[in-house]
C-alpha cells in the first residue's frame, strides 16, 4: 500500500532525488525544505515516515524532531535522521529526542526502501535506536 512519506532536507537537489526516489519505490513523497514546513506538513498529512536531515537552516534537525515528538498529532511517526553529520554528539542528541535511525548520507537507494519497509511495513517492530548504516558501493 503507498504511504505518505515525508523528506526534511534544505538542499533541492538531495530533496528532489529522495522524492524521485521514494516515488520509484511505490511510495507518496511529500517534501519540506525547512522545519517550519516540516512540521506543517507532519501535521496536515500524517505521514507514515520522516526522513529528517540535521542541518536545516531554520531550526536544526534535533529540534524539530522534539517538537513533532512532543506533538500528540505527530509523536508516533517514526523519525529517521538522514544527514552528513556523522558526530556522536548529534547521534545521542538524536536519540534522545526519539529519532529512530540515524543514517548517514549518502544513503544507497536499497537502504532508502529497506528503512522505508521497515517502518512502514506493519509486521514489523521499529528498532528504538540504531547509529549510522556503513556505507555501501551502490549508494546513490
Amino acid at each position: 500500500m503507498k504511504k505518505k512519506i515525508l523528506i526534511v532536507e534544505d538542499n533541492n537537489d538531495c530533496r528532489e532525488i529522495l522524492g524521485l526516489l521514494v516515488t520509484m519505490i511505490g511510495h507518496h513523497a511529500i517534501m519540506a525544505p525547512d522545519s517550519k514546513e516540516a512540521i506543517a506538513y507532519a501535521e496536515a498529512e500524517e505521514p507514515a515516515l520522516i526522513f529528517m536531515d540535521i542541518g536545516l537552516p531554520d531550526i536544526d534537525g534535533i529540534k524539530t524532531s522534539s517538537i513533532l515528538k512532543q506533538n500528540p498529532k505527530t509523536c508516533h511517526i517514526p523519525i529517521i535522521a538522514l544527514t552528513a553529520w556523522m558526530s556522536e554528539l548529534w547521534q545521542e542528541k538524536a536519540a534522545k529526542v526519539g529519532i529512530t535511525t540515524y543514517l548517514i548520507k549518502p544513503i544507497s537507494s536499497q537502504t532508502l526502501k529497506d528503512t522505508i519497509e521497515e517502518y512502514t511495513n506493519g509486521s514489523l517492530t521499529p528498532r528504538s535506536f540504531t547509529s549510522p548504516r556503513t556505507p555501501t558501493a551502490d549508494q546513490a
